[in-house]
Order: structure tokens, then sequence, then C-alpha cells
């Protein structure tokens, strides 16, 4: 067993209000990267498999750069039990799902259905804790729980139920996404409490960005292979085709490799959606969901809406609607009710 760092705050309720502000403000960071990834694909068409994978990337050399320079006992302790490698792969390929699922969920339905589905993992959560525990949902939690996902159909939909488009392709990849989010935030729970908490969450996030580069890549390299086929003759050499591969990248109106982009592109993609959006908010979302619990960390998770709405209005200009004011009195009831729930708490 590896010996434990002193990351956990003194008093259950101090504790508690470290986590919620941790895992509030990773929430907030998803809601700017989500803006930065608008502003991505619609000035420069930047397409959602290279965000995942540069995303994922990005967060994952930082957090290995953490770990290996302030926590590399923990990380060789970590890595020495079996039983923690398992279910650190399945924190990571979790996070990565939960990315690539929710970037298909839109392409199959929209944003605000996305969302609304999205939101359910919440419901997954608080299900499977319950049933492992063998008891019923605590009052103020089940309450939150119907706050967080009104506040989120809400603002994602903005009163408009008719926006609700639902194929059951959408339905099925949209579950996929809430059941990966359900997977991630609950799967490293035991391990928290035997091993240091940061570096749980770098393993998981290296994990995360070797699982993009592969899927990357193979979507890349069988991208190519028709255009390879069409460009070298049948009787070509290996080096030809090789050639042939490597140019189809660039060919007319074949997608590139890695897309065309200016330092204000690369600032975004790289700044905003990677250091910013991902290695900041993951690494606090996660170390918030560790000291306050997967069912309120789930809960908490769900204010992204509100800090992408409140990013959009300030970067983006985007005024607020009765929606979005609806939807914040909701989100901030289920902030209090959460909190409610856990400043009672002895965890």
């Amino acid at each position: 067993m590896g010996r434990r760092s002193s990351d956990s705050a003194p008093s259950a309720h101090g504790r508690f209000w470290l986590g919620a502000a941790c895992a509030l403000a990773g929430a907030t960071l998803w809601g700017f990267s989500g803006a930065c990834i608008q502003f991505l694909v619609e000035s420069y068409a930047v397409s959602s498999a290279f965000i995942s994978f540069t995303r994922a990337a990005t967060a994952a050399v930082l957090f290995l750069a953490l770990v290996l320079a302030t926590r590399r006992e923990a990380l060789l302790s970590l890595l020495g039990s079996r039983a923690a490698r398992r279910t650190l792969v399945l924190f990571g390929v979790g996070l990565y799902l939960s990315q690539i699922t929710y970037a298909i969920s839109i392409e199959m339905t929209n944003a605000g259905t996305a969302t609304v589905l999205q939101a359910t993992c919440t419901v997954f959560v608080m299900l499977f804790t319950c049933l492992r525990a063998r008891r019923l949902p605590r009052p103020a939690d089940f309450a939150g729980l119907v706050a967080a996902l009104a506040a989120a159909a809400l603002i994602a939909t903005q009163g408009d139920w008719g926006v609700i488009v639902l194929p059951a392709a959408g339905l099925a990849w949209g579950i996929a996404n809430a059941l990966s989010e359900t997977l991630y935030i609950m799967a490293p729970q035991r391990l928290y409490g035997r091993w240091d908490r940061v570096t749980i969450i770098g393993v998981g996030m290296v994990v995360s960005g070797v699982a993009a580069a592969i899927v990357w890549l193979a979507a890349a390299a069988a991208a190519a292979v028709p255009a390879a086929g069409a460009a070298a003759p049948i009787d070509a050499s290996p080096v030809a085709a090789a050639q042939a591969a490597a140019s189809s990248f660039s060919a007319p109106g074949a997608a590139p490799l890695v897309p065309a982009l200016d330092a204000v592109g690369w600032l975004a993609l790289i700044g905003g959606v990677g250091v910013l959006g991902t290695f900041a908010a993951f690494g606090l979302f996660l170390y918030g969901v560790s000291l306050v619990g997967s069912v309120k960390g789930s809960l908490l998770g769900v204010a992204e809406p509100v800090g992408a709405m409140v990013i959009a209005a300030v970067w983006l200009g985007t005024p607020f609607s009765a929606a979005d004011w609806g939807g914040l009195v909701l989100m901030a009831a289920m902030i209090a009710l959460v909190s409610l729930s856990g400043s009672r708490e002895k965890r």
C-alpha cells in the first residue's frame, strides 16, 4: 500500500468545502473549454477527433511531468499494485470515452440534446452508489439531482423542448456518454483512500492520452488507405505506396492530419482547451470528487452549462435569456442542497 500524501483537509467540514470549490471550478473551466472549441470549429474547422487528441495529450504530458517531479515514490507505489493498474486503465479509458462520446452525441443529435443526456450521469452515479450501499438516496441529494437535471435541460434547450432531437442512435451515444462519465467518476473512488489523489488523477490522464492517440492515429490511417490506393499503382513499390499514403493527407478534399492554425488558433487549442479546459478542469474536478464523493461531485459537475453560459456572455457577448436566469437559480438551489447535505455528513 502506498503512503497517502497530506492533501486531505483536517476536518470534514473544511474538506467538503474545499472539494466543492474544486469541483465547481473544474466544471466552470469545462464551460470555458466549450467556448474555445466552438471558436476553433467555427473559425478553423478543426475536427472533434483532433481536438479530443490534443486536449488529452496536453493534459497527459502536464500531469506526467507534475507526478514525476513531485510524486515519484507515490507513482511507483501505485503502479506496483496489479489491482490498482486495472482500475487506472478503466479510469483513463472512461476519461477518454467521455470526451469522444460527447462529440459523437452532438453529431447524432445537437448540442442541447447532448448536454441534457450528459447530465443523466448524475442519475447513474446516484443509482450505482445507492445499490452498492443498499440504501435510498438522501433527500437533499435527490432534490439536488432534480434541480441539476432541470437546470441543465432549461439552459441547454432555452425552454424550447422542440429542439430536442432524439433518434435511436443519438439516444444510444448520449447514454454511452453518461455511462462513461459515471465510469471515470466512480472507478477511482476506492483508490483515493489508499494512494495520493493527484498521482491517481495524473496516471488516469496519461492512460486517456494514450487511448486518444491510438484512436486518432488509427482513424487517420484508415482514412488514408483509400486515397493511397487510388494514388499509387497496384504494382508500386512499398516506398512509393508509403509516399502516396503520406501525400493523401494533404490531397485536395482530404482532411489534414494536423489542421492549419495561426497563433490565436494554437493558443485557443493548447491553452484554452488543453491546459485550462482539460489539465486544470479535470484535475480540479476529480480532486474535488475525491473529497466530496461520487454523488455530490457528479451533481456539482452539472454546473458546466452555467460556466459556459457566463463565459459566453463575458467573452462572446451572448446575452442572458430568461431560461438562462431560471437555470442559474435552479443550479444555485442544487449547490445549496448539496452543500447542506455535505456539511452534515461526516466523511
